[in-house]
């Protein structure tokens, strides 16, 4: 008898055929011996017609109240998905986040998990029951309650199989495990059987939506497995774990790219000490997050440096920027959008000299210019304009030997949570 966690995205349970069909898919857990905890999102778009009414009403909501009707949607998957394995015959309960025992901080929107109590939990494990979990929600000790931001049902669930001890935690998604790319843009990309927690996390953290890098981090300091699996096919899928096994031949392992970028350029600035950190330190501050950064040269004492950030923060970090003119002088600042990030991610990286030079060359093939550039141990990222996307990834899929000659399988709509 194992104890697993399994987890439903909003597109896996965004019909009722679909809720049957995963319904009956914890059911053969179950009849198979396996005791079955289950972290599901809000069903399809849901999360988003929630957020689309609120506009409506008010278009700067405060930050409590969104979450108490964001909350909702997942309220919804839960008991609609605990009614439909009754109805096959099969004790279940659902629980919201906070009946589950998962406590957060107090930062609305965008909370993170202090502790999870899983007392309730076991009570209906060891009453033979499967188990049902509102993914993406918490409540604070103060008794708020608090959603966790983008990717908090994958992270709903890695956490949940730390504070139970699961021997295995199952994301289900629409495509049956993790791929070299996104299959949607290069149609016969790679398939991995396995990768590692630190290859995983740098794809995850520079734009592959499978698994959110949260959910991740938590599997990596936890040691918890994960798998990443179809809703839709009983395919194998893909074990994210902490060592995998090095292809023959194969350097890179995977190939991510992240949308809406902007870039802020920041010209004639003081070269002395503290600059950096009186921009840097505004922007973290005021909650924006910064990617890359690079200083050219100086000249005449003055110094420029870019930086990129997320189209949705650019607004904000301008504002920022101009509020500390008269501490941080500088001459002018310039904004650029339209703009992405592609990177090459693996291990092998490490010990293979040329590989990046073997990014850059590819790119310049296209006649793209790469923008910007950010290096560590196993990974690779360049700043493009985003008109030029697919074609340099499926022009690095190919020229890194990623490329097989089968079709990948991608069963719906991309999960949103």
């Amino acid at each position: 008898m194992s104890l697993i966690v399994m987890k439903f995205g909003g597109s896996s349970v965004g019909t009722t055929e679909r809720m049957q069909r995963v319904a009956q898919r914890i059911v053969e857990k179950k009849t198979a011996g396996d005791r079955v905890v289950v972290v599901v999102s809000a069903m399809g778009d849901t999360t988003d017609d929630l957020i689309d009414q609120s506009k409506l009403l008010n278009d700067n909501p405060p930050a409590r109240e969104m979450d108490m009707l964001l909350t909702t949607g997942e309220q919804i998957s839960v008991a609609l998905l605990s009614m439909t394995i009754h109805k096959l015959g099969h004790s279940a309960v659902s629980m919201t986040g906070w009946q589950a025992g998962i406590r957060t901080d107090a930062v609305h929107g965008k909370a993170r998990i202090t502790d999870i109590r899983p007392d309730r939990i076991h009570r209906a494990l060891d009453e033979g029951q499967i188990v049902i979990v509102a993914g993406f929600q918490g409540m604070t000790e103060d008794g708020e309650i608090t959603t966790l931001g983008r990717g908090g049902s994958d992270t709903t669930a890695v956490a949940l199989a730390a504070a139970i001890q699961a021997d295995v935690c199952e994301i289900y998604t629409d495509v049956d495990g993790v791929y070299s790319t996104d299959p949607r843009v290069v149609k016969c990309a790679r398939k991995l059987n396995e990768i590692s927690y630190d290859e995983m996390l740098e794809l995850a953290h520079l734009g592959a939506a499978v698994l959110h890098p949260r959910a991740v981090e938590y599997a990596k300091h936890y040691n918890v497995k994960l798998v990443v699996r179809s809703s839709f096919t009983q395919n194998e899928g893909t074990s994210v774990k902490e060592e995998a096994v090095m292809e023959q031949g194969v350097v890179v392992r995977g190939i991510a790219f992240e949308k809406n970028v902007s870039r802020i350029s920041i010209m004639g600035v003081e070269d002395v000490p503290g600059v950096l950190a009186g921009v840097f330190g505004a922007l973290a501050e005021a909650g924006i997050d910064v990617d890359i950064i690079v200083q050219s040269g100086v000249k005449d004492g003055k110094a420029d440096f870019s930086f990129t950030l997320g189209l949705g923060d650019r607004d904000k970090a301008l504002s920022v920027i101009e509020g500390i003119r008269s501490k941080v002088p500088y001459r002018e600042v310039t904004s650029e959008e339209g703009l992405v990030k592609v990177s090459i991610v693996g291990a092998g990286m490490v010990s293979n000299p040329g590989v990046a030079a073997s990014m850059f060359k590819t790119i310049s093939s296209l006649g793209v210019s790469i923008k910007m550039v950010s290096t560590s141990e196993i990974k690779v990222s360049c700043v493009i304009d985003a008109e030029h996307l697919n074609d340099v990834v499926r022009a690095l899929h190919t020229a890194y030997g990623l490329d097989t000659s089968e079709q990948a399988f991608v069963g719906g709509p991309q999960e949103r949570r």
